[in-house]
């Protein structure tokens, strides 16, 4: 009868267990592909801890060993399999493949996190300086990575799998829809400070369009005689790439947009005061593009972004008490909310905005007041 293996302190080692040179343990198996494979230990207790999870593991079908690999290098496994990303989400996400690289977090190993570490990792983000939505961006990387994780039988649980409201706090900045009197307030100030900019207010508070839909219009997409705007693209621009075409941000964005006479004067006024250029700019085989910057060149969301903020600082400078911080996007909640408390349905608000869901549409973009509160009820009160 051959005589049992046994460590430095006498203890009787198992079957695939061996005891290194430098005092380390270490077991010998074979996964769920027959490839042999080790595991390491620096002392025997560890060790067999670690069997019984690896047994435990290959009974369920889960692939241990894969499970060794870091979040960074699970997350680049995600994204080589992420196709149809609009640039701007590419752009986002690559971004955020970064900052797990350069994180510790990321060369943790995938089986080794769980729900408590994810959770603590986003505290510490958050503690650091990260606000929420970057954090949020994060999540939509790590989340669906790991959860093809569990897919594949790599891990058991997706440690991910958590409302991100209830781990960090909300702190995005809120826009409101500004007031009647601030509309008027604001359209007045800019007709008199100045720029070649007053037009483009008017028309994205008098249609609720994106900032990128409106600079993306050509003279072929304005119907004049029907007073309709026909929106079918965004004009972009990004650090990597100069100018881009994308379709609208939804499927839903494509759509015809009427226009009041308000609107339509100023789009009358953008199409006479054109200047004719020598060479159109050619973007994605598209041309024509109704607003341009001094130089002839299509104007982008950057060009009224960076204009609205000089206006920022004097208009509350006049006026002498905060007011909202106005940009393009608040001029598209205003919208949404001039015209859902005049009494349009839900269904046309929802078609009008591009929205893919009313509830975007209701819980996001329209503002009630009391005022408005009570004309509705006036209107109903009879029925009661």
């Amino acid at each position: 009868m051959s005589e049992k293996r046994k460590d430095s302190k006498g203890r009787v080692l198992k079957d695939g267990e061996s005891q290194r040179a430098n005092g380390t343990y270490d077991y010998r198996y074979t996964d769920i592909h027959k490839k042999r494979r080790c595991i390491y230990a620096k002392s025997l207790t560890e060790l067999r801890k670690k069997e019984e999870e690896l047994w435990r593991d290959l009974a369920d079908g889960i692939d241990y060993a894969a499970g060794e690999m870091t979040v960074a290098d699970l997350v680049d496994r995600y994204m080589n399999l992420k196709r149809g990303l609009k640039p701007n989400s590419l752009r986002s996400y690559n971004t955020a493949v970064k900052r797990i690289h350069t994180d510790p977090f990321g060369q943790k190993a995938i089986k080794t996190v769980k729900l408590s570490d994810a959770k603590g990792w986003f505290v510490f983000l958050h503690d650091s300086g990260f606000k929420q939505n970057t954090i949020g961006i994060l999540q939509s990387v790590v989340r669906p990575a790991f959860e093809m994780a569990v897919e594949d039988d790599i891990i058991r649980k997706n440690p991910f799998k958590f409302k991100l409201s209830d781990v960090v706090p909300k702190d995005a900045y809120v826009r409101n829809a500004l007031t009647r009197e601030q509309q008027e307030k604001y359209l007045q100030f800019v007709q008199d400070y100045g720029g070649n900019y007053y037009d483009d207010i008017v028309i994205l508070m008098g249609t609720g369009l994106r900032v990128s839909e409106l600079y993306g219009l050509t003279r072929a997409d304005i119907d004049f005689e029907r007073h309709c705007i026909h929106v079918r693209r965004q004009l972009c621009r990004t650090a990597e790439k100069p100018y881009f075409v994308t379709p609208p941000k939804t499927k839903s964005g494509i759509r015809n947009v009427p226009m009041t006479d308000t609107v339509c004067a100023a789009l009358r006024r953008v199409v006479k005061a054109r200047a004719s250029t020598k060479v159109e700019a050619l973007v994605d085989g598209c041309s024509g593009f109704l607003f341009l910057d001094k130089s002839g060149m299509p104007k982008v969301a950057m060009h009224l972004e960076n204009y609205m903020r000089g206006v920022q600082g004097k208009f509350e400078k006049m006026y002498g008490k905060p007011v909202p911080r106005i940009t393009p996007h608040v001029l598209r909640h205003t919208f949404c909310t001039n015209v859902q408390q005049a009494g349009l349905d839900v269904k046309s608000l929802q078609y009008l905005m591009g929205h893919s869901n009313a509830s975007v549409t209701l819980d996001v973009y329209t503002h009630s007041s009391f005022e408005s509160v009570e004309r509705a009820f006036e209107q109903i009160a009879g029925n009661l």
